[in-house]
């Protein structure tokens, strides 16, 4: 971990409490898609957003059965009534899965926020997809499942006069990411060659190049006329979760006790990010307010960076659906 981000995460446990999420605004009308929604932070955020009131949330869940027992014991905990809540099935390392999902979501009356939340950490390199499963789940699937739902928010939008909310869950640790994987010819090779592959760094990666996407497609948006939306990306910084299981050992499970915020206070940044405004759109949130990302997002070399890994992430998007991001 990076000193900067070592500290974001010192700064955050002992000096920030995050507030809890509340809104004057009605929520009983919205749809709230959630992924990766029955453990960790997506099940907490979820139970958020029953208590707030959201009068539809999607729990998009890889199995059906374990987003049924979640979504049980987020209704006895907010009394809300069974039909607030629906499971859907989801795996996002899967481009069939996330397309079918996309085009059932497509047909919802209105869509007002995704969550996206499933995400991977590991140091094992493994391809899927013809990618480095981190990233094929981190990035490529995810903002496979942004372009194919866009039409849909932009819909809404018009309908509904309030733009859908397209949250991406980033990380302190994109401070810390590998910088020389991404001075390649062809940045995806690289980082999709085992033999190369600096996978003790691939989940910052994968979080730095998030920001830069969610950056680049809140640029590019803005020249569009075709409906608004909101697309940003909160760091909840170190929670207790699953996410870290890999990471496990005595020292990462004292350390984690001691730093890590609890995953009922790291949701409500998740929280916070869908329920932000138009001040938040291609932003980097901590600590439940914008924040200036790591200088290599930020300074010259990472502009460069991140247009160029934009292009080579909607080249891999069109082969997958074509026609995908064309709605930009």
């Amino acid at each position: 971990m990076s000193g900067h981000a070592f500290a974001s995460v010192i700064y955050g446990r002992l000096f920030v409490t995050l507030p809890v999420p509340s809104t004057t605004t009605d929520l009983s009308n919205q749809t709230i898609i959630v992924t990766g929604s029955n453990t960790g932070l997506g099940l907490e955020s979820t139970r958020h957003l029953s208590r707030l009131g959201v009068g539809k949330i999607i729990m998009a869940v890889r199995t059906v059965s374990k987003g049924e027992a979640a979504k049980k014991e987020i209704l006895k905990s907010t009394g809300k009534p069974d039909s607030t809540i629906e499971i859907w099935p989801i795996d996002m390392d899967s481009q069939d899965s996330v397309k079918a999902f996309a085009e059932r979501a497509s047909q919802l009356p209105r869509l007002d926020g995704v969550l996206a939340n499933a995400g991977l950490m590991t140091t094992q390199f493994t391809l899927s997809e013809g990618n480095e499963k981190t990233l094929n789940v981190n990035v490529v699937n995810t903002f496979l499942l942004f372009f194919l739902l866009l039409p849909a928010m932009r819909r809404s939008e018009q309908q509904t006069g309030f733009a859908c909310r397209f949250v991406i869950v980033n990380s302190a640790l994109h401070m810390a990411a590998p910088l020389a994987e991404l001075d390649a010819p062809v940045i995806f090779d690289r980082l999709n060659d085992s033999k190369q592959a600096l996978m003790s760094g691939r989940y910052p990666l994968s979080k730095l190049l998030v920001l830069y996407a969610t950056r680049e497609i809140a640029e590019r948006a803005k020249s569009s006329n075709k409906g608004k939306f909101i697309i940003n990306s909160p760091n909840p910084s170190w929670c207790k979760s699953d996410l870290g299981k890999e990471m496990e050992s005595f020292g990462y499970n004292v350390a984690e006790k001691i730093m890590a915020r609890s995953t009922e206070e790291g949701s409500r940044a998740l929280v916070h990010g869908l329920l932000s405004d138009e001040t938040s759109n291609g932003q980097y949130l901590s600590n439940c307010h914008v924040q200036v990302p790591a200088k290599h997002v930020t300074n010259q070399w990472g502009q460069k960076v991140q247009r160029k890994f934009f292009e080579e992430l909607v080249g891999k998007l069109e082969a997958i659906a074509p026609g995908v991001t064309s709605s930009l």
